[in-house]
């Protein structure tokens, strides 16, 4: 699936203040998982064919640094597959301290919004976050 982005009608550039797209991402496997949600409703965002990028999740006792490297992933991935910044993120993950993975994830770009289990949305984790992301994520200031 390919998702594509709508312009303005006078092709204004975007205020490049405003706050950009919220994710969400699965840690709770080997392997990470990013997904965007609009209306509640959410898709999983895969790589582009020749862009393929491993997305390892780190142990819960992994160096913060680790952990930067896996939200810089998750980042590009979603930026990749969206076309646009993304700057806010909530993340299921049954691992790790939440203030540790927040400044992980400050350090790629990312502020997190919240760490969410894994278990009890009656969904699949990686869903469940990307709706709670679309839900918390900041909204851009009207005229």
């Amino acid at each position: 699936m390919k998702l594509f982005q709508i312009e303005e009608p006078d092709g204004s550039p975007s205020d490049s203040d405003a706050p950009g797209a919220a994710i969400g991402i699965d840690a709770t496997a080997a392997q990470g998982e990013v997904a965007f949600a609009v209306g509640g409703n959410a898709v999983r965002l895969e790589d582009r064919e020749g862009f393929v990028l491993d997305l390892p999740v780190p142990p819960a006792d992994a160096p913060a640094g680790d952990w930067r490297t896996f939200f810089e992933g998750a980042r590009l991935r979603a930026e990749r597959a969206l076309g646009r910044p993304v700057t806010h993120a909530v993340v299921a993950t049954a691992a790790a301290n939440a203030a540790r993975l927040a400044g992980a994830a400050e350090a790629a770009g990312i502020t997190l919004l919240h760490v969410v289990a894994p278990e009890g949305s009656g969904q699949p984790p990686i869903f469940a976050a990307a709706v709670m992301a679309e839900d918390l994520a900041p909204r851009p200031e009207g005229p």
